[in-house]
């Protein structure tokens, strides 16, 4: 794990430093794409594995059934949900898993994300993770876009763009990349929000799979580069 105070020959970017770029090219994003707390919980288990363009059509389909609430989607009998889910991979799978979540969040928060903040943030996240189908990213997302609280999300995007930063190592446990942008940043939920937006957003449109380091703000002290290292 690559997260050293940089010296003065130091030609690395740092995570603060690395936000600071991107939120001067871009402005504040106020993101994430959702228009209720609730909305930003279904969105953040649909897009597992699935394109953010996808479930955006999966969501718009549970609005025009009128399911896109806790009632709505408790009481839908799940073979009816799985075909209103179908624009999104494993739309059987991921209609389990809606109701899995839609029913931990009637029983725990009256159907509101929000009141996972009634918890200290880690214990709202093991509470999340019991449910069926939610994993780490997922649940982070929930936490800190809709439920306000002071968690980092780590996303592929995230070990990307770091990786060829050489700032960490893509490999590395989710949660050991999640607790070293945490003790690099100050404790702000408003900037963590915004931060991850940076990387979607960067990572979508900049550093893709195949990047496009003549158009990014990096590239001028990454080591994956082909302007200052090997390209990765």
């Amino acid at each position: 794990m690559n997260t050293r105070r940089p010296s003065s020959s130091d030609t690395r970017w740092t995570i603060p430093e690395v936000y600071r770029r991107l939120r001067a090219l871009r402005g504040d994003l106020h993101w994430w794409p959702g228009e209720t707390p609730f909305e930003v919980a279904v969105g953040a288990l649909l897009t597992q594995n699935t394109a953010w363009t996808h479930v955006e059509r999966a969501i718009e389909a549970l609005k025009a059934a009128s399911l896109l609430s806790p009632e709505a989607l408790a009481s839908v009998p799940e073979p009816e949900l799985a075909e209103v889910l179908r624009p999104v991979g494993y739309f059987r799978v991921k209609a389990r898993r809606l109701k899995a979540l839609v029913d931990f969040l009637i029983r725990c928060c009256d159907g509101d994300p929000r009141r996972l903040a009634r918890w200290p943030v880690l214990e709202a996240r093991q509470r999340l993770l019991e449910v069926h189908g939610v994993g780490r990213e997922t649940a982070d997302s929930i936490l800190l876009y809709g439920a306000g609280l002071p968690i980092f999300v780590i996303d592929a995007y995230t070990r990307r763009i770091f990786g060829r930063l050489a700032l960490l190592d893509p490999n590395r446990d989710y949660d050991v990349l999640r607790q070293a942008f945490e003790d690099a940043l100050p404790r702000d939920v408003a900037l963590w929000n915004d931060y991850h937006a940076q990387v979607v957003i960067h990572g979508k449109e900049v550093c893709r799979p195949r990047p496009r380091c003549g158009e990014c703000v990096l590239a001028s002290r990454c080591p994956g580069s082909p302007q200052t290292g090997s390209g990765r």
